[in-house]
């Protein structure tokens, strides 16, 4: 059963627990937007049903809540920022506001970030661009959960990359996606309804395909895009590779195996050969490449087009990327934010930890 939560109830609450475990006031309102932002897009594995693990995390002093960010490296169109071990949810946002300004100078601008934590929804910081008339670009290394092609071995994470796009009069283009077959919060959903995984979302630790949403608590793996060979997972494999690569080997975090874990009862790995989990951002001026205003036009009939496609047999229509995300916002903005049961009880430790006087009721 779902509990139904409206979104200024859910956002005071999650910025009074930011607050409560040392966080400023606009940090914790910063961080509360970013993580709210998955609950109403209907990502629900990225909002608020991580928010305990961000206070564990802190509790294990792998978060800090006041963090020093500073720029240690940059030119005119690029900078390297060191994130003093900050909430992946603050640290973002600053770093793609520095890509934007960056790119208002000199057209583009390409941030490379280490020392950093779980950043929420990609889709969210790619995102900080369209209203610049900007292109945006997001991406993130993560927990190593994920078995390349041909191994049982878990050394990457699922590395999501996010694109957003300016249109004219149509919405946004804006593609949010992880370079799994499946995120592990998607995972971690159906773990906490006790529901078996699709095929091919999952492999067990001899690398067999399975349906056991738990498989990687047994030493499985989830998979990459793809699935496997015949599907094209050395395809997905290929995609998170370079989302490691240029959040984490270019930024100086660590990277593949040594990726810091979200859970924070998993011990940090020896002998760490950078500082914690690596971003990469980008904003690209578009009258940089030609007219906004034209560049805007073409989209609205790239968009148009495409959604006039023929659909196939049994589907209604075609969608553009971002098209679910936005009508999830405009229903749950509207009606609530829906919320299993293992979430809400989740929230009411919080709740009662923190002694925030029934701000959930």
């Amino acid at each position: 059963m779902n509990h139904i939560f409206q979104y200024k109830q859910l956002f005071n609450f999650t910025e009074q627990i930011f607050l409560k475990i040392g966080c400023s006031e606009k940090d914790a309102t910063t961080a509360a937007k970013v993580l709210l932002s998955a609950d109403v897009r209907g990502i629900d594995s990225h909002g608020v049903a991580r928010l305990s693990g961000y206070v564990r995390l802190w509790e294990a002093q792998r978060i800090n809540a006041k963090p020093n960010i500073q720029i240690i490296h940059e030119t005119p169109s690029t900078a390297t920022i060191n994130a003093d071990a900050g909430l992946g949810l603050v640290v973002a946002p600053y770093a793609m506001q520095t890509a934007i300004e960056k790119a208002k100078q000199v057209g583009t601008g390409w941030v490379a970030v280490q020392n950093s934590n779980h950043f929420g929804i990609a889709g969210y910081h790619a995102m900080m661009a369209l209203e610049h008339d900007m292109i945006g670009i997001a991406m993130t290394n993560a927990s190593a959960l994920v078995a390349p092609t041909f191994s049982v071995e878990k050394i990457l994470g699922t590395n999501p990359i996010a694109v957003a796009i300016p249109a004219k009069n149509q919405p946004a283009f804006v593609a949010d996606f992880a370079t799994t077959t499946a995120a592990n919060g998607k995972l971690e959903i159906l773990q906490r309804k006790n529901e078996d995984a699709p095929l091919g979302w999952v492999q067990d630790k001899e690398g067999n395909a399975t349906t056991n949403a738990h498989a990687l608590k047994s030493e499985g793996a989830l998979l990459p895009l793809g699935s496997d060979k015949e599907h094209g997972s050395h395809k997905g494999y290929a995609l998170g590779s370079i989302v490691d690569i240029f959040s984490a080997v270019l930024s100086g975090a660590s990277y593949g195996p040594w990726a810091p874990p979200f859970p924070a009862y998993i011990a940090m790995l020896e002998n760490m050969p950078g500082k914690g989990l690596g971003h990469f951002f980008g904003a690209m001026r578009i009258d940089a490449f030609r007219s906004a205003n034209e560049f805007k036009k073409h989209i609205d009939n790239w968009i148009e087009r495409f959604r006039n496609a023929k659909p196939a047999k049994g589907f209604d229509k075609v969608l553009i990327p971002g098209d679910p995300e936005r009508e999830c916002e405009i229903e749950r903005m509207k009606n609530g934010i829906p919320l299993i049961q293992s979430v809400v009880n989740e929230l009411q430790l919080l709740q009662e930890k923190f002694e925030l006087n029934n701000l959930l009721q």
